[in-house]
């Protein structure tokens, strides 16, 4: 557990009761349960982007950065958890809270930071995904990103996420072959052991672009928004149409949350911790120390796939990348109307959220737009990272004040644990962004 849990007052007394555990919104059944729904959603959590910035920091640094990888878990596992905690007892999404709780002057800055977070991100995934389907596809990266677009946005327009959702979440199992590919390329372990613990990085420019990258890129802004609303979604899915109704959460619905933002986080820092390795073992010692290309990203697989390599990485790619696409769109769309004081639902249908619904539309047109301007893929998904690494600071920093304000949580404040792991990584995160900023002053 998390925290020590008190006790919670009865909710109100109009709350609905939640729907059972076998049929609740969100469960799977057979197979897909036998896998493990924590897992894929670990796996999923790990977007193009975050491949892209992993793969990129395994080539430049070799083992070198793998010691980031469990320095980022216990920070991954506390944001999402509080931003999920914040959804699940305070009733409203991340931006509604901060605009209930904060004046004009703090909400503004905090909408604009992360609306643009998202557009970027958006962007930068479907580069990634352009980049990827255009080594097996022999189109222009610029068209397949065209028509990756229209083909998510028509099933987000048409209402269709939940088909989206279940035919590509399988697709981001292809992500394991990197746990394969680490373990077939055969590294050292003591090396592995010990570069894992130790870090050796000298801390100019290139190593802290990287790591706030990471840090971006592992805690983005987009998670705080999607995971806050995604609870509010599920208990509107329960009945909860009113905020009164969804105020409160049981010890249940939050020991659920506790397991499953846990099991999540640990698979995706394993998919994070094998890329690195993956790409460490690969291509640093060969001296493909710059990823340039989806091509050479996926030559990290050849240990495990030989030349169906290609064929693994852009399914990773298009798999996570068809998933992670819409949560930043839809969560630009959740940070625009609850900034002003508008309401939104993925449960409501586009002529009754016109503005949700459109917003999600133009986001999707800039980030299509912004593919056009020539950036090189790859190198766009690590910066659109460390854009994200920017805001991660004073969002969580109002997210930590937010689920410690018992005019907000009630009994449902934060635990010692959860304070001392929240606050650790507000400060950690301000550091490395602050000293990220130094460096480039001075060189």
């Amino acid at each position: 557990m998390l925290e020590p849990e008190t006790p919670i007052r009865p909710p109100p007394d109009d709350r609905p009761p939640a729907d059972p555990p076998e049929t609740a919104p969100g469960k799977t059944s057979g197979l897909l349960r036998l896998v493990g729904g924590g897992v894929i959603t670990g796996a999923a959590d790990d977007d193009p982007s975050a491949i892209g910035t992993y793969a990129s920091a395994g080539a430049k640094f070799g083992l070198g950065f793998l010691w980031i990888a469990p320095v980022l878990l216990p920070m991954m596992v506390v944001v999402v958890y509080v931003s999920a905690k914040l959804g699940q007892v305070y009733g409203k999404g991340l931006f509604a809270a901060i605009r209930d709780r904060y004046p004009r002057w703090v909400l503004y800055p905090m909408v604009l930071g992360a609306f643009a977070g998202n557009v970027i991100e958006a962007a930068a995934n479907l580069g990634g995904i352009g980049a990827a389907l255009n080594l097996l596809v022999p189109l222009p990266v610029p068209l397949i990103v065209v028509i990756a677009a229209a083909v998510i946005l028509a099933l987000q327009i048409l209402g269709s996420y939940a088909l989206l959702r279940r035919l590509f979440r399988w697709l981001a199992l292809a992500l394991f072959a990197y746990v394969a590919a680490a373990i077939m390329a055969r590294p050292d372990p003591g090396e592995v052991l010990y570069r894992t613990v130790v870090p050796r990085l000298t801390l100019d420019s290139d190593a802290l672009t990287m790591i706030v990258a990471c840090i971006g890129t592992s805690l983005s802004a987009y998670v705080y928004t999607w995971q806050s609303n995604q609870e509010v979604e599920e208990e509107i899915g329960q009945g909860r149409h009113r905020w009164r109704q969804r105020k409160g959460a049981t010890d249940a619905e939050l020991q659920r949350t506790r397991r499953e933002v846990i099991t999540g986080m640990l698979f995706s820092n394993l998919i994070l911790y094998c890329i690195i390795l993956s790409t460490g073992v690969t291509l640093h010692p060969a001296g493909q120390t710059a990823i340039d290309s989806a091509a050479q990203a996926a030559s990290a697989l050849e240990p495990l796939a030989g030349s169906g390599a290609k064929v693994l990485f852009a399914l990773g790619i298009v798999g996570v990348g068809f998933l992670a696409v819409p949560v930043m769109t839809t969560g630009a769309a959740y940070d625009l109307v609850q900034g002003l004081g508008r309401e939104g639902s993925l449960h409501a249908r586009p002529s009754e959220a016109k503005l949700f619904y459109g917003t999600i539309a133009a986001v999707t047109v800039v980030a299509v737009g912004l593919n056009f301007l020539g950036f090189n893929p790859m190198r766009a998904l690590v910066w659109s990272g460390v854009v994200q690494g920017f805001s991660v600071p004073p969002l969580l920093f109002l997210m930590m004040l937010m689920t410690n304000d018992r005019r907000m949580m009630g009994e449902r404040v934060n635990g010692r644990l959860v304070n001392l792991l929240g606050w650790a990584t507000v400060a950690v995160t301000f550091a490395a962004t602050v000293c990220l900023v130094g460096s480039w002053i001075i060189g």
